[in-house]
């Protein structure tokens, strides 16, 4: 925190400083004789110490206001700065959990390798009793190998009758009594994929519990300390006067970097105030920078700071201008021009630096046009023509309907969710970018597994985005279906520079949309030299 303030608030203050010399003419003092008589040696001298005094008021007040202008101007930089990257940390928190909780959710899984743990149930009364020590102890073998894969406290399974098989840690079962199962069972809140996610059973919030049914009479339960997620929300050094938490639905804190948090407290009450009733927001006032994102398990990851840590390093500095002021009133313009002379080279640094591009769209967080373009076109020239590539085009299907039906919030939730949806679909390898207001585009960079053609590859992930799309309602009620028209080239076979391959792509566009939209098309030289 203290690297990102020191550089915002010197850079704007000196900024400040410069343009308002820079915009404001100097002007020369003039004096005429009102007259032709010689003045005395004691009049010139009075003139002098008036000009000499009335020069110094001038430089004090210019300074002080400048000093005034650069400290508001300054604080206001320095507060939008940090909340952009308090922000930014936040969703990156807030994937790191929703990344976290869906492993824990896949290692879960993983014991249904066993065919008997799904099938056996130890409350049938006809369990032949030699062969159900058998299967308990099948399925304990593949509990407790899966269980070493993290630091679980409980990772078993309950039956309806209270027997349970693999590791479910005597807290566990002193907590839940003789009503696990059925409390337990309650947990599993998600109907479709019959799971879910608890905390603060009977007010203990130091542990997390996931449980997923296996049949009528059985459940999965995994659950760990919330001390592990420390690991999860692992904090910059450069913003470590930052406090992350994570809470629930009702602001119990369940995880905090605040050693004095306990889990189970309550979220201070100027930080709930400030969020309460948002899922995703930055509040930004003269107490606190509080920013909150919702995890897919509607629990609440906040990261706030108070504002006064924010301008800290803005009060230091606001001192030692107070004291230039000082001296610059004694030694008047010469201590001016000198202090002008000496920012000079520190005021070419800090331009320089912030003169460097921004790479991201802010509201779907992936290229930019101007990053996008220029990476694939450096990709592309520097790439072996053996290595093939696709370029895939997407516009959204009227999507001015979306705005003028919906209005523009609307509309750019749902351009943030086509990021979102690319994210999904294609891997991490692959350029993602947004060059148009409902336009974007794809370099595909990553390649088939082994056996698979690239057309068909490029063909399955064209149909995996369109099917990502058939998914996607908005609107208050959902029933607004959004759709795409994609078109795709192919490198080199359709274009060996981004230029021509871009031009390709784009006739395939243009035939998706020519054909009925909310479909997908490849380059065909043939079909575009007859439509040429």
């Amino acid at each position: 925190m203290k690297f990102y303030a020191e550089y915002a608030i010197i850079n704007v203050s000196i900024e400040t400083i410069l343009s308002f010399f820079e915009a404001t003419p100097h002007k020369g003092c003039e004096y005429t004789m009102q007259n032709h008589q010689q003045p005395s040696l004691k009049n010139i001298n009075r003139l002098k110490y008036m000009l000499v005094i009335g020069f110094a008021a001038i430089v004090i007040v210019a300074i002080l206001s400048i000093s005034t202008l650069a400290f508001r101007t300054t604080d206001k930089a320095m507060k939008n700065k940090v909340s952009s990257l308090v922000s930014s940390l936040n969703v990156q928190l807030q994937l790191n959990m929703d990344s976290y909780l869906s492993r824990m959710e896949t290692i879960g899984t993983l014991a249904f390798a066993v065919e008997d743990t799904y099938k056996y149930d130890a409350t049938d009364p006809d369990n032949d009793e030699f062969e159900a020590l058998n299967t308990e102890k099948a399925i304990q073998d593949k509990l407790l190998s899966l269980c070493i894969m993290e630091n679980f406290v409980d990772y078993g399974i309950v039956y309806r009758n209270n027997h349970t098989v693999g590791k479910i840690s005597n807290g566990t079962k002193n907590l839940f009594g003789e009503t696990i199962f059925e409390d337990l069972e309650a947990m599993i809140v998600r109907p479709r994929t019959q799971d879910g996610w608890a905390a603060g059973y009977h007010d203990d919030f130091k542990r997390i519990y996931y449980v997923k049914r296996i049949h009528d009479n059985a459940v999965m339960v995994i659950s760990f300390y919330t001390a592990e997620l420390e690991k999860v929300f692992d904090n910059p050094e450069t913003m470590h006067d930052m406090t992350i938490r994570l809470t629930d639905q009702n602001y119990n804190i369940l995880y905090s970097s605040d050693e004095e948090d306990e889990p189970g407290e309550q979220l201070p009450e100027p930080l709930t105030r400030r969020i309460t009733g948002h899922s995703s927001a930055t509040v930004l006032d003269d107490e606190y920078l509080v920013t909150v994102n919702t995890c897919s398990d509607d629990w609440y990851v906040v990261c706030s700071v108070p504002t006064s840590i924010i301008l800290e390093e803005s009060t230091q500095i606001r001192k030692l201008i107070y004291a230039a002021a000082g001296i610059a009133a004694i030694l008047a313009a010469l201590m001016g021009m000198f202090l002008s002379l000496r920012l000079t080279k520190p005021v070419e640094r800090f331009v320089s630096s912030l003169d460097t591009k921004a790479h991201t769209d802010q509201l779907t967080g992936i290229l930019n046009k101007l990053s996008f373009e220029e990476y694939t076109a450096h990709l592309l020239e520097h790439e072996i023509h053996t290595v093939p590539h696709a370029l895939i085009l997407l516009d959204i299907d009227d999507f001015k309907s979306v705005n003028d039906t919906l209005g523009h919030a609307y509309g750019d939730k749902v351009l943030a969710q086509v990021g979102s949806l690319l994210r999904a679909t294609f891997s991490t390898e692959d350029y993602l970018g947004r060059i148009g207001g409902d336009e974007f585009a794809v370099l595909l960079i990553s390649q088939p597994a082994e056996g698979q053609s690239y057309e068909d590859y490029v063909h399955e992930k064209c149909r995996a985005l369109c099917q990502s799309f058939h998914h996607n309602y908005t609107g208050d009620k959902g029933d607004y279906k959004i759709s795409a028209s994609i078109g795709c080239a192919l490198f080199p076979n359709h274009g060996d520079t981004f230029q021509t391959l871009y031009k390709s792509a784009d006739q395939a566009l243009y035939k998706s949309k020519k054909g009925g939209k909310d479909t997908y098309s490849i380059y065909n030289s043939e079909e575009a030299s007859q439509d040429a």
